[in-house]
């Protein structure tokens, strides 16, 4: 049928790996969400059960559970640099739900939140894409090359999406550099 995507070979490992990298990224950011919200933990919990089940722990309804409380708490912030930084939580504990489709959105599952977190930063500094591009490259050096073997099984990440889009697009061209360089 037209317009179907392939499939992608995804194991257990994988998720993990993917996780655990999203789960790095969002927890960079989590004091600015903190510090807008001191008595929320739904952020600080998406991205502990992602940590869980990066170590091992099973995917499941907790995962689910605290990526939806995390988008939640996003709603309740003062700041759009702490809506980025819950949004990023939510995407480390959504990381372990990349679909095996070879289609440029599931892209996103991977970058998501350390795009989500960069611009959490360059927000927190008055909008300074050169701190977006600096914790962009601390992502790129974060990841591992299970990581970067994930990402080049599905195609380069969309076009669109904002500005958030445009930090997805720009570690996404970090990381398939890596491997060509090595």
């Amino acid at each position: 049928m037209a317009g179907e995507a392939s499939e992608v070979v995804l194991g257990k490992r994988d998720l993990r790996a993917v996780t655990a990298f999203a789960a790095a990224c969002a927890e960079e950011v989590l004091d600015v969400f903190e510090t807008d919200q001191p008595g929320d933990s739904r952020p600080r919990d998406a991205i502990r059960t992602a940590w869980e089940f990066a170590r091992g722990g099973e995917r499941g309804k907790s995962l689910r559970d605290t990526a939806s409380a995390a988008l939640k708490a996003a709603k309740d912030v003062r700041t759009v640099a702490a809506r980025e930084a819950a949004w990023a939580a939510m995407s480390a504990a959504g990381a372990a739900y990349l679909h095996p489709l070879a289609k440029a959105t599931q892209v996103k599952h991977i970058l998501g939140a350390g795009a989500h977190a960069a611009r959490a930063a360059e927000l927190l500094a008055g909008d300074d894409p050169g701190v977006g591009a600096e914790h962009l490259e601390r992502a790129v050096r974060r990841a591992t090359p299970a990581v970067v073997d994930v990402l080049q099984r599905f195609p380069a990440a969309p076009a669109g999406g904002g500005r958030v889009g445009e930090l997805i697009r720009v570690l996404d061209a970090g990381l398939r550099a890596l491997a060509r360089t090595d």
